[in-house]
């Protein structure tokens, strides 16, 4: 399990370590740094795959993504005393990602190149990354060190071996060092961290894929754009858990339950509801129907992964419903269903009117929520509300 996520230099998020538990649910209001924080979490994935300097060139390359404030914000100026102004920098520029787990963390620390010809003077430049055991990171549980182009990894007599010395600065020891024989613990990790799942808002218009007939086949992961549903849902009560699918729907439209049709091979999802003569298709289905299915079909997966990011999932629902999907984790279980039920009316509520509030008389299990703001320039995470949902298996 990921234990906390840091992140430093990133557009609005100077210096950020947010602490993770097996639920969690991020609001706040616009430009407050949610979507910030959902790309740098990306961002590492994307490291796994080899697509991290192809993804920081798609947002205008590293220079475009540092932060632009400068280096330190003193009291004066956060009280408003004096304006924001630069100062003489004391550390080098860099983009600096990583996570802690339980068994394995990971960081990176990307910089700009050296100033001189290249046409690729915008790609970032990869300065270190590390491997250690364990969430806290100290010398004596380092693993694998990477600094410029060598990489060195530690053998079980505590010694360290250089495994090559030639690796390029655009190219991560993730991708192209990771092997099961000198480095298994690599190897772990980048297919750990390549299990990620990422949902961001599933199409419900009257096009939309998952509206459309699929072959059957076996989909133990719901694609990103929810095109496989009705054969996810049909793999979940074939080798999941179908009576929790089959509560969830119950518990947000009571008196429903989803049927699978044929037409000439193909799965058809049908819902039928209380007071109908005829169950529904899914072109039939009500935008925030389909976007609770698809929900509940990403969590409800029988092959759960390490950290599941949905984001913006409140969208089209009502708070009702949007309870019913987060009483549900990320490995298909049942999470605590007051702290779910209060912090998902929260994210709706906070979702479609401004501004924010802060529950006081909130449980002891929802204080531990998050919710972001910005604070001259810089977006920070309070401590106040828990709509960015971050599931762990």
């Amino acid at each position: 399990m990921i234990t906390a996520v840091a992140i430093s230099n990133y557009r609005s998020l100077r210096d950020l370590v947010i602490s993770l538990q097996k639920l969690n649910v991020i609001t706040g209001a616009n430009g407050s740094g949610k979507s910030n924080l959902y790309r740098a979490v990306r961002l590492l994935a994307d490291i796994a795959q080899g697509r991290v300097v192809p993804s920081l060139a798609r947002e205008g390359g590293l220079q475009s993504t540092l932060w632009a404030g400068p280096e330190a914000i003193s009291r004066a100026v956060q009280r408003g005393d004096y304006p924001v102004q630069g100062t003489r920098r004391k550390h080098p520029v860099g983009l600096r990602l990583g996570f802690a787990g339980d068994e394995y963390s990971y960081a990176i620390d990307m910089g700009l190149p050296v100033p001189g010809s290249s046409p690729f003077s915008h790609d970032p430049e990869i300065k270190r990354e590390c491997i250690w055991h364990g969430p806290l990171f100290r010398p004596s549980t380092m693993l694998v060190d990477r600094r410029g182009p060598l990489v060195r990894i530690r053998s079980e007599n505590q010694d360290w071996s250089t495994v090559t010395e030639h690796l390029s600065g655009f190219e991560s020891m993730m991708t192209h060092v990771a092997d099961p024989r000198n480095t298994p613990e690599m190897l772990l990790l980048r297919e750990s961290m390549r299990a990620w799942r990422f949902y961001d808002q599933f199409r419900t218009d009257v096009d939309a894929p998952a509206r459309a007939p699929q072959i059957g086949t076996y989909t133990p992961i719901l694609g990103n754009d929810g095109a496989d549903l009705a054969a996810a849902v049909q793999t979940i009560r074939a080798i999941g858990d179908g009576e929790a699918l089959d509560a969830a729907v119950a518990d947000a439209f009571p008196g429903s339950r989803l049927l699978m049709g044929n037409a000439a091979g193909r799965l058809v999802l049908l819902m039928e509801q209380h007071g109908l003569l005829r169950p529904l298709e899914a072109p039939e289905l009500s935008d925030g129907t389909l976007r609770y299915l698809l929900w509940i079909a990403a969590l409800l997966t029988p092959r759960p992964p390490t950290l599941m990011v949905l984001n913006e999932p409140e969208t089209s629902l009502h708070p009702d419903p949007a309870t019913c999907s987060c009483t549900l984790d990320g490995s298909g279980g049942r999470a605590h269903p007051d702290y779910c039920r209060d912090a998902c009316v929260t994210a709706c509520r906070d979702a479609h009117r401004p501004g924010w509030l802060p529950i006081r008389g909130a449980p002891k299990a929802f204080r531990g929520n998050n919710h972001s703001r910005r604070e001259e320039g810089r977006s920070s995470v309070l401590a106040l509300a828990r709509a960015l949902t971050v599931g762990q298996a």
